[in-house]
């Protein structure tokens, strides 16, 4: 049983006040949270809440453009995570902070090496790991190569690392996301203990059962906003659903052209699986706008990836216009009318330091080639054009694209993809970070590629973009394709659907 958090001492966390935007798009908005020593508060919303945003406020990794955070009722100073950290403060995200290629050891004092040239740093450090090791429960040999490990085994030394800096507060942000069942028990057993211990820890995590278990409160955000803050006690995971769903919808979406009655499949899937996605199988006619939603986890980006080729799926097969993809690659899948347009276009998009031309022509340079020179003339007079037509603002077509706003990154993204003159085209999270006016371009550019007879795969973790967009929409979670809904289909369906059964009746 867990200690009541009135009997526990340990540090306490406040967000007051606190606001984030990006180009002029709100993730947090006046913010007023507490978390009390030695409490476990569960912070729930849908994808895009703003939750990881908040966590990494708290942890000094994201410096909040209004509000401040507080330690114990008391002005915390953290504008960094070296801040954070030295408060106490460490925070566990989804994506691993380590150095695969070093051991465990040094891992875990990753940044506190000082006494490692002689052997009395090592083996205090040794003494301290071993006494860790104890408290957690964990099995870890120090010396062993943390790329050799299992996710789960991984997880276990960020948080040895977290606790080995004096961490009094723990944020962690989706920690059971890819763990086994075994291996999620554990972790929550493991957060149970330190709380009882005085820890005090923020949870997020897309799997409400699992929040319910192991939270004293839980917050809900929804579209930036902290809408409630209450017992856990009194909530089931289908309460939270209504509390996380109940919201306006800011964006109008174009009307959809309908579908051909005779349109052919342009794009098949059969029984495609690897890793986390298991024996997924779909069809999208030409012209057909086919959504897929669910959770972070839930395999979507995973289905792209491997529909285009960038992974090789470990069985099943795609088929472009009922021609199989043999030996996927994305030069195969390109040669046969596909374009992936990715989900971080900083990180797999686009060449940040490269111009606005240069990006947008990469994927047909080959096309306009004359010998080893590029017909520039042809380049300049292709971009322009697609430019034109995706409305892409620039101060010139040559200016490095990092000085473009995000909305018209996104525009140069699909801009690139769009000279390939693609006859399916998969989008992964279409208008992440981008204002309401870019939004809405890109919702009409989707549209009208449909209208000219292209099929589309959407991704998005806004359900009410993928009912807005999408003919019907397929919903993903731990790997399969669990549901699928036509488009005038309550988005409160959709969210239970990639959430479980157990929120199928929040309505």
């Amino acid at each position: 049983m867990m200690t009541p958090v009135a009997q526990r001492s340990g540090l306490g966390i406040s967000a007051r006040g606190v606001g984030k935007s990006y180009g002029g798009v709100s993730v947090l908005r006046d913010v007023d949270l507490d978390v009390r020593p030695g409490e476990i508060l569960g912070l729930v919303g849908e994808n895009g809440a703003g939750k990881s945003t908040l966590l990494r406020v708290l942890a000094g990794s994201i410096r909040p453009d209004t509000g401040e955070v507080l330690l114990n009722g008391e002005p915390a100073g953290i504008r960094t995570p070296k801040d954070a950290i030295s408060r106490g403060v460490s925070l566990i995200s989804q994506e691993l902070a380590l150095v695969p290629a070093r051991t465990v050891l040094e891992n875990v004092f990753l940044g506190s090496w000082d006494g490692w040239a002689g052997g009395h740093g090592r083996a205090r450090d040794l003494q301290t790991f071993q006494r860790l090791q104890e408290e957690t429960g964990f099995r870890l040999a120090p010396d062993a190569i943390v790329a050799s490990l299992p996710i789960g085994r991984q997880q276990q030394v960020e948080i040895l690392k977290a606790l080995a800096r004096g961490a009094q507060v723990l944020a962690l942000d989706e920690p059971t996301a890819v763990l086994a069942g075994h291996e999620k028990e554990g972790l929550l057993d493991l957060i149970r203990k330190l709380a009882e211990g005085g820890t005090t820890v923020v949870f997020v995590s897309h799997f409400l059962d699992e929040v319910l278990s192991i939270a004293d409160r839980v917050a809900v955000l929804r579209d930036g906003d902290l809408v409630a803050t209450d017992d856990a006690s009194s909530h089931q995971p289908a309460s939270l659903v209504a509390m996380m769903v109940g919201r306006q919808v800011d964006v109008m979406y174009p009307t959809l052209p309908p579908v051909p009655e005779d349109a052919p499949v342009a794009l098949s899937v059969e029984g495609l699986s690897r890793g986390m996605v298991r024996d997924v199988s779909l069809q999208v006619r030409a012209g057909e706008i086919l959504g897929v939603a669910g959770l972070v986890g839930s395999g979507r980006s995973e289905l792209l990836r491997m529909i285009f080729g960038a992974d090789t799926p470990a069985a099943g097969r795609v088929l472009v216009h009922g021609a199989p993809l043999k030996a996927p690659s994305p030069a195969r899948a390109m040669a046969a009318g596909l374009a992936l347009v990715p989900e971080s276009r900083k990180e797999q998009g686009l060449a940040l330091t490269r111009s606005v031309r240069d990006n947008v022509a990469a994927p047909t340079l080959s096309r306009r080639r004359l010998g080893p020179f590029a017909k520039r003339k042809a380049e300049r007079r292709a971009v322009a054009d697609v430019a034109r037509r995706v409305d892409l603002r620039a101060k010139g077509l040559g200016v490095p694209i990092w000085t473009l706003s995000g909305g018209n990154q996104q525009k140069a993204l699909f801009a690139k993809w769009l000279l390939t003159e693609p006859s399916v085209l998969l989008v992964d999270e279409p208008t992440r970070g981008v204002d309401v006016v870019a939004k809405q371009q890109i919702h009409g550019l989707i549209v009208d590629l449909a209208a000219s007879g292209v099929a589309v795969v959407v991704v998005s973790s806004e359900v009410e973009e993928v009912l807005g967009l999408a003919h019907r929409v397929v919903v993903m979670r731990r790997g399969r394709a669990v549901a699928e809904f036509a488009q005038n289909a309550a988005a409160g369906d959709v969210v239970a659907a990639a959430f479980g059964d157990e929120a199928r009746n929040h309505d």
